[in-house]
């Protein structure tokens, strides 16, 4: 909910960006969370514009972005494990249920008066943890409701209908603080997010079970972890927009502290320039196709940094509120831009069986940017000046610009193949529980001196497929008495991993394994041998082995 999602490649949308609309329950679901988003914008003006008015203190007022972006950081990880591995639609239901209950308590808390400015961080946390459970849920559950080929132009629409929302939300917040009061805002906003919670509530939709037992929650972590960190895509994706988070968000964040001592205005005036942010956003959305035709992801994420480094400086020096609108209008257009590049890219690099982890890793390494940047700033103003901040985020932008030359955005013409989700596990011997193990994998192969590199080239591009699907300690032997001979060797933790990892592979690893295979020259198929490790202090049968030829 604090974020604008991304664009997506022209040349990856459906026909058309409005199909997934045909599907019900997405359509619902969409409809229902831009009703929320639009409390959720609401909501962010009057508690910025309460804390103004109840602190003295920039860096409290600074903090509340900051209060509303932690909690993803801290929990989104835990948060992605639990969309890949229960529900998605339960994991969205707790977390609106609790936006709902932290919404209400603060409402109630303003009604009566009781109201400081630690306590006004503290709802704002909650109502973000409950964002931060929803909204990696949310996205993967998007594969899962609308055909695949509509999956970008769905994503699309995730962006295309918070940034719409945008363009209003602020400003109607900011009428509603002006004309009614704190309260009514805040209690319109508790109303607002009820609509999804009961939208989910009522819908169902399909979701493809594995045959695997669930993973534990260490075990999920660790995995996803492991997997964003074997994928130079999506880690360039998350360095980048980390350092994009950490730089803009003084346009965000200091906002409140430009309208009142700067332009002098009320919370009409910030409202009206948060949606000029919104329109910018919306029109950059909607134009994202036509610049990707001429403009590499690289570049546009260059110009996008430009942009928002433009719209830093100018409200630094300007006192005109229509100044600052136009500014906040290329500000906004900078933002969604930068964001188009790297959320769609971290969406179609992870495959189906990861994505909720790599989703919520994403965003709670830049919901920490965010969060670092909002203190960063808020310090810089607190300590130094209002100005100083604001030019500081502009130098740092153009910074994050020049960052391409060591963390390029690639282009991605086509999405990461789902996992085949098809294996036949091997008969053993032996009366193996699932959590047997560890499990120890040997596979032979024959190959000739002049294949020798071409293999070795095959093997690397191997292991790392291995690794990023569960396999530990891969190694590979050359025997030095039969130089032909070669042994690939790794490990699983267990025997439910072993199969995991086989339920993990795509079609591109199948196609890997046959040019393998192609330089084998022995008469049969490579051997392969499944072990399992016993400590040899425990009074145990002797270790024993299982020889598999694999099928074609």
């Amino acid at each position: 909910m604090s974020r604008a999602a991304a664009g997506v490649d022209a040349d990856l949308v459906s026909p058309t960006t409005f199909a997934p609309l045909r599907n019900t329950t997405f359509r619902s679901i969409w409809l229902a969370t831009q009703v929320s988003s639009l409390g959720w914008l609401m909501q962010t003006v009057a508690i910025s514009w309460l804390m103004a008015t109840v602190s003295v203190s920039d860096l409290m007022v600074a903090l509340v972005p900051a209060s509303s972006t932690l909690p993803a950081f801290i929990l989104s990880v835990f948060a992605g494990a639990l969309a890949d591995n229960f529900s998605r639609r339960r994991v969205m239901f707790a977390g609106r249920c609790l936006m709902v209950i932290a919404s209400a308590m603060l409402t109630a808390v303003v009604a009566l008066g009781f109201v400081d400015p630690w306590m006004i961080l503290g709802f704002s946390f909650m109502i973000a943890c409950g964002g931060a459970l929803n909204d990696p849920a949310w996205q993967a559950s998007v594969g899962d409701m609308v055909d695949r080929r509509d999956v970008p132009a769905a994503v699309t629409l995730l962006s295309v209908g918070f940034n719409t929302v945008r363009t209003v939300g602020p400003a109607l917040g900011g009428i509603v603080v002006a004309s009614f009061g704190l309260l009514t805002a805040f209690a319109v906003t508790t109303l607002s997010y009820l609509v999804p919670l009961v939208t989910i509530w009522r819908c169902k939709w399909k979701v493809r079970s594995s045959p695997l037992p669930r993973e534990s929650m260490r075990t999920a972590i660790y995995d996803g972890v492991r997997f964003t960190a074997m994928s130079s895509e999506i880690k360039a994706a998350i360095t980048r927009g980390t350092l994009f988070g950490l730089a803009s968000i003084s346009i965000l964040a200091l906002l409140p502290l430009v309208v009142r001592d700067q332009l002098v205005g009320g919370p009409l005036a910030y409202g009206t320039l948060m949606a000029g942010f919104g329109t910018g956003a919306v029109f950059a959305g909607v134009s994202n196709g036509m610049f990707r035709r001429s403009l590499s992801q690289e570049r546009l994420m260059t110009l996008a940094c430009v942009a928002c480094a433009a719209c830093s400086l100018s409200l630094a020096l300007t006192s005109s509120i229509a100044v600052a609108a136009i500014a906040l209008a290329l500000g906004g257009a900078g933002w969604v831009t930068a964001w188009s590049g790297v959320g769609v890219s971290v969406q179609l690099a992870s495959p189906r069986w990861v994505v909720g982890r790599t989703i919520s890793i994403y965003y709670a390494l830049i919901d920490g940017g965010i969060a670092a940047g909002s203190w960063v700033w808020g310090t810089v103003a607190q300590n130094h000046s209002l100005t100083l901040a604001l030019e500081g985020s502009a130098g740092a932008l153009l910074l994050v610009a020049a960052a391409g030359a060591v963390f390029p955005l690639r282009e991605r013409r086509e999405s990461e193949p789902d996992s085949l989700e098809e294996f036949n596990a091997p008969a053993v011997a032996l009366n193996l529980k699932p959590r047997s193990g560890p499990i120890v994998v040997k596979v032979e192969y024959l190959i000739a001196e002049r294949n020798v590199a071409a293999f070795l080239n095959l093997m690397r591009q191997r292991r790392h497929v291995h690794s990023r699907v569960g396999a530990r300690h891969w190694t590979l032997q050359r025997n030095l008495q039969k130089p032909m001979q070669w042994t690939e060797t790794f490990r699983t933790p267990t025997w439910t991993d072993y199969l995991r990892l086989n339920h993990r592979l795509t079609e591109t690893d199948k196609e890997l394994d046959e040019r393998i295979l192609l330089l084998h020259t022995g008469e049969h198929a490579p051997q392969i041998t499944l072990l399992i490790e016993r400590p040899t202090s425990l009074a145990c049968k002797a270790e024993q082995s299982v020889h598999l030829h694999p099928r074609h």
